[in-house]
């Protein structure tokens, strides 16, 4: 059966991906920098997702309700934090409580659907740029040039389902609904 690979994220505003932009440095050629456009923060990855089951997955998105909320972003670090830098994103602070629980509320809705989901801490970042090979010296002083990096915080008031096609040239991801966070209709497309 055909399917298509799924993730749930928060877009950013474009005056926050114009913020981070300043980040993506062409003077690291060994970085696979994101493209602006598609910087988001996962919510959750789900992988390839059978195509006759996603209007299922949507209405029991269209479910989840929290608080809107506002979200700071901050802080540039990498993975793996203890060896050579394999991606390097940026962080949204200590966050907010309301995101942990939107993650949790959306974890609990795919779970009852009958979606399978790993288990996996959630480590709420945007990911920058991936290193190949794993970054030297040079992303290590970027690194630390850009630690203490914060864009003005942004207001979370919905969340939405990607489609992601990987491609020769990097992934293209493609909304295909976003949900209010709150009891205000969910409309089919974003």
């Amino acid at each position: 059966m055909p399917s298509r690979r799924l993730f749930i994220a928060l877009p950013l505003p474009q005056p926050i991906r114009a913020e981070i932009e300043t980040l993506l440095s062409p003077r690291l050629p060994d970085v696979g920098w994101t493209r602006p456009e598609q910087l988001h923060l996962t919510l959750r990855f789900l992988g390839d997702v059978d195509s006759t089951r996603i209007e299922e997955l949507e209405t029991a998105l269209a479910r989840v309700r929290v608080e809107p909320f506002v979200l700071p972003v901050e802080g540039v670090a990498a993975f793996p934090p203890d060896r050579p830098p394999r991606v390097l994103w940026v962080g949204v602070g200590r966050g907010h409580p309301r995101l942990h629980q939107l993650r949790q509320r959306i974890d609990d809705t795919i779970l009852q659907a009958g979606f399978p989901l790993d288990v996996k801490t959630f480590s709420p970042h945007v990911t920058l740029g991936r290193c190949e090979p794993p970054g030297g010296h040079e992303v290590r002083r970027w690194l630390e040039q850009h630690r203490e990096f914060a864009a003005a915080p942004f207001r979370v008031s919905a969340f939405e389902l990607f489609a992601s096609e990987l491609r020769p040239a990097g992934a293209v991801h493609t909304s295909l609904r976003r949900f209010s966070l709150t009891d205000e209709a969910n409309p089919a497309s974003p």
